[in-house]
């Protein structure tokens, strides 16, 4: 299978970030945005223009839109491990896995998913060091100038 025909099923695409942006919020609305994904983006002023500029300048929460695109709105199953430490638009798609109907959401779902990842976080902070108490220095790789 050539790289070009994995690209071509991938439901991202050909598909801009506005274009994307604009057909979840249609089918959710920014509340529900924000409930699911926690970008802030979603919750104060929330717009089109502004989300996407947002999206555009973060990484992270851009691939978090287009991983909530591909799992929830077009209700593909869950990558693979290997597929999984890749980038949404970098993903292959299997020839038999066909894009759905977007799933049914709602407020009261998205609580009950962030309960449940605030008992996984938990934990994991038992089993091991909390990550607020990890020390990081911004500063550590930096390298002096010659004066």
């Amino acid at each position: 299978m050539s790289n070009e025909s994995n690209y071509q099923n991938n439901p991202l695409h050909g598909v801009g970030l506005k274009s994307l942006l604009i057909e979840i919020i249609d089918e959710y609305g920014f509340e529900i945005l924000f409930a699911y994904l926690n970008i802030n983006c979603f919750k104060t002023n929330p717009s089109i223009d502004s989300s996407v500029t947002f999206l555009k300048k973060t990484d992270w929460a851009r691939e978090k839109v287009e991983v909530f695109y591909l799992y929830e709105f077009k209700s593909l199953p869950r990558a693979s491990s290997e597929q999984f430490l890749l980038p949404p638009r970098d993903r292959v798609i299997p020839d038999d896995q066909e894009p759905g109907d977007p799933k049914e959401l709602s407020l009261e779902d998205a609580d009950r998913l962030r309960e449940k990842r605030a008992i996984k976080s938990a934990e994991r902070e038992q089993q091991g060091r909390p990550r607020s108490e990890e020390k990081f220095n911004p500063w550590a790789n930096r390298k002096n100038k010659p004066n």
